[in-house]
């Protein structure tokens, strides 16, 4: 095998200087550019992963997806500074404990435009075959509690569990016991522990 390091093809250029441009505009992030460019050197496409939940969808307005999380203290990303300012607030104050006991809490999704929130629904429907089942794991635009900024999912797996377990000390609560990662602030959670979570999102009256 020659030891010369291959020439790009023109495409690969073009792909690349084509992304380039819309990251200077803002139209696409730093990790779909590098996800894209990484599928050109391999003469492949770029692919969404799939997991066992629907993913957050990598939008225009910016965001944090599961593929792409940001810091809790991240006044950049619209998914963070459109929280609700009391539970921005408390999901800091827990993330400053948590690193302290050597645990990094990230934002996984957090406040989400209504577009976003109906692709998420309308691709959970593809996944699980019917409205009924969707509906145990994404909310309806209208109702969402992401959509308001009262709701977060944190990651990863170990910060999840971190903040179940302490939570509610700063007034943070798993809302459905399917979603480990999804909280909601909870006043009364700081001096009486927090409700009994919901099976899943069809218990939940507020999505009614």
């Amino acid at each position: 095998m020659s030891s010369r390091t291959a020439r790009p093809r023109p495409i690969r250029l073009i792909v690349a200087a084509a992304l380039l441009v819309l990251l200077g505009a803002g139209v696409v992030t730093v990790g779909l550019v590098l996800q894209t460019l990484a599928a050109a050197a391999s003469g492949g496409a770029a692919h969404p992963s799939h997991g066992s939940r629907p993913q957050a969808v990598a939008v225009s307005e910016g965001g944090a997806t599961p593929e792409n999380p940001v810091s809790p203290f991240d006044d950049g990303d619209p998914s963070v500074v459109n929280l609700d300012p009391t539970l921005r607030q408390a999901l800091q104050d827990a993330a400053r404990k948590a690193e302290g006991e050597g645990v990094t809490l990230v934002v996984n999704s957090g406040w989400r435009t209504e577009a976003q929130q109906q692709k998420l629904l309308d691709e959970a429907v593809v996944t699980y075959g019917s409205l009924d089942e969707a509906s145990r794991w994404v909310a309806p635009p209208k109702k969402s509690t992401h959509v308001h900024g009262e709701a977060v999912d944190v990651g990863d797996l170990q910060g999840a569990i971190w903040l179940g377990d302490n939570g509610r000390r700063f007034g943070l609560c798993q809302t459905y016991s399917n979603e480990r990662w999804h909280f909601e602030y909870r006043a009364e959670a700081i001096t009486g522990g927090c409700p009994r979570a919901y099976r899943d999102a069809t218990e939940d009256p507020r999505l009614r």
